[in-house]
């Protein structure tokens, strides 16, 4: 006889503790992310898409996906083999638990996501990237430019429907994103950004690391209970330059 308690809910994944990626590193990321006595587990629900195989390993589209998890309280992207480890974290306060972003690679890995949700476990999902490698240790190309000094943090925008509803807010930012790994270039990159509707509440708080692409894209969708007539962005990078810009439709 099947447990009448089952009936009509869905079965809560299977709580993997082997790396579906199979990674030498696992065990170092599981240390060096998560406190000793948090819960972690594989979950299929967290899904992170990159191409297989990176062209330029400077600029290497990922999406980060785990709007199929409630409570969402923080995300954070790292890669087993970079020499710096954290990519970006992120808070989804008001937009969905996803975001869209470039990164720098320095060799084959996988890239991560770690998701908290409220009661206290995180959920991880992942990808392999093949890549060439020697992004993280190859100065920018606007480094050697004076034209980034003059449009520093400019920000440009885009704001369209989605079809499930909501909108999709795509920015770009005029920055040059250098690790500190290049020899003589100090490391320079994006440290805290935050975007809000017209009225100034919060829809996602992202916290930039070194291994961030140069001029970097960042892709936010809004559920449509969220969407509003203008958004505005803010933030800063680490030595201080400033980033406020108004998003208009």
């Amino acid at each position: 006889m099947a447990c009448a308690c089952s009936a009509g809910h869905a079965a809560a994944p299977a709580e993997r503790r082997t790396d579906p990626l199979d990674s030498p590193r696992w065990a170092d990321m599981r240390k060096e992310m998560f406190p000793a006595t948090a819960q972690v587990i594989f979950d299929d629900r967290v899904k992170v898409t990159a191409p297989l195989t990176a062209e330029n390993a400077m600029n290497v589209p990922v999406s980060v996906d785990a709007s199929a998890l409630n409570g969402v309280r923080e995300v954070l992207v790292f890669a087993d083999f970079n020499p710096i480890v954290r990519i970006v974290r992120f808070e989804p306060s008001g937009a969905h638990a996803a975001l869209g972003f470039r990164i720098k690679l320095q060799q084959s890995t996988p890239v991560r996501a770690a998701v908290r949700t409220a009661d206290g476990i995180w959920h991880v999902g992942g990808t392999w990237v093949n890549t060439a490698g020697g992004g993280c240790t190859l100065p920018s190309t606007g480094s050697g430019s004076p034209e980034w000094q003059k449009r520093l943090g400019e920000v440009s925008s885009r704001v369209w429907a989605r079809k499930e509803g909501g909108e999709r807010i795509r920015l770009r930012i005029i920055h040059p994103i250098d690790t500190g790994l290049a020899a003589g270039i100090p490391a320079f990159f994006l440290q805290d950004l935050d975007l809000s509707d017209d009225q100034g509440k919060a829809l996602m708080h992202i916290e930039g690391f070194e291994p961030i692409a140069e001029n970097p894209v960042f892709t936010v969708d809004i559920p449509a209970t969220r969407a509003a007539a203008a958004y505005r962005v803010s933030g800063r990078d680490n030595n201080g330059n400033a980033i406020s810009a108004a998003i208009e439709k």
